[in-house]
């Protein structure tokens, strides 16, 4: 590692690795950054004399870490990991740039405190570019994510109100596993009680969640996202069918976990197989969006559905 000579970025650099590796020893940092341990008990007194708290503990075990104080730390980024901040919440949220929006209004502020050469490219990225927002993403409330979130880390159950693709709202019990994003959909993963079964349930569609004084645990080997593919294509009351007279691996990327399973038939055409519960969006918005020709060789409903669909943009 390159150790800057300039004081402040040792002082920056000390404080960095107090984060990173709590109970550091003096000897330890003075290693790391090639100075005398003399020097470190001055860092350590300058980011003291800052207000942050930095805890030392005498003896073999000894070391330093950081405590609390009534004052934050300051956030250390680099240029990269600040322009890399940016890039990634404009990928997901495409209102990031928008001061009036609260994840633009956030992420201002985060720019505004970091020093000018460390926030510059950050701020002309936030500034000039323009996000288009992706049709299939849905935006979780905050505030229901945060409760699901204290349910997954206390291991408790739950009660949600849930609102179904049909429009149907009911109330059910659930053992939360886990929450997977996935294609900009928040996923919660979990048994519900009502339909006694695992479910995934897309919370977007969540509006309350209350816990519940019941102890969870997971599955034995639960992965998570493993579990969502399978599951979002799989076990619904509609079966699907649908053929294209184009090579596999050039359909495959128009075509999510939840559409089923695509299989090769040769060379020149494979068959997609799966289930759903909306034939209607099956049709109008995911087969809709695949640039090839299909048909339905399988599952009345979802031909009922493509048969409306074209009726419809006839009379366009």
């Amino acid at each position: 590692m390159e150790i800057a000579s300039n004081p402040t970025a040792r002082v920056l650099q000390t404080f960095e690795l107090l984060q990173s590796e709590p109970g550091i020893t003096a000897a330890a940092l003075s290693g790391r950054l090639e100075m005398s341990e003399r020097a470190v008990r001055r860092y350590v007194a300058i980011l003291r004399d800052a207000g942050i708290a930095v805890e030392s503990r005498r003896g073999r075990d000894g070391g330093y870490q950081l405590g609390r104080s009534l004052r934050p730390p300051p956030f250390v980024f680099t240029a990269g990991e600040a322009l890399g901040l940016v890039m990634a919440v404009l990928d997901g949220h495409h209102a990031a740039a928008d001061p009036q929006d609260p994840v633009g209004s956030a992420v201002g502020k985060l720019i505004r405190s970091m020093p000018n050469h460390t926030a510059r490219q950050a701020a002309r990225v936030l500034a000039h570019a323009r996000a288009v927002p992706d049709r299939r993403a849905a935006r979780a409330d905050p505030e229901v994510t945060s409760v699901l979130v204290e349910a997954l880390a206390l291991r408790r159950g739950a009660h949600i109100t849930y609102t179904t693709s049909a429009g149907t709202r009911m109330l059910t019990a659930i053992d939360p596993w886990a929450i997977v994003v996935r294609h900009g959909r928040w996923y919660l993963a979990c048994f519900s009680h009502q339909a006694d079964a695992p479910r995934a349930y897309r919370i977007d569609r969540i509006d309350h969640v209350e816990l519940r004084n019941v102890d969870v645990e997971p599955p034995e080997d639960f992965d998570p996202v493993v579990w969502l593919d399978a599951h979002l294509s799989s076990g619904w009351r509609y079966e699907t069918c649908v053929e294209f007279d184009v090579a596999l691996e050039v359909v495959e990327p128009w075509i999510g976990s939840p559409m089923g399973r695509l299989e090769p038939i040769g060379e020149t055409s494979c068959v997609l197989r799966g289930t759903t519960d909306n034939p209607a969006m099956y049709a109008g918005e995911w087969l809709a969006g695949i640039p090839f020709p299909f048909r339905v060789i399988g599952g009345a409903e979802l031909r009922d559905a493509v048969g409306t669909r074209m009726l419809d943009a006839t009379r366009c």
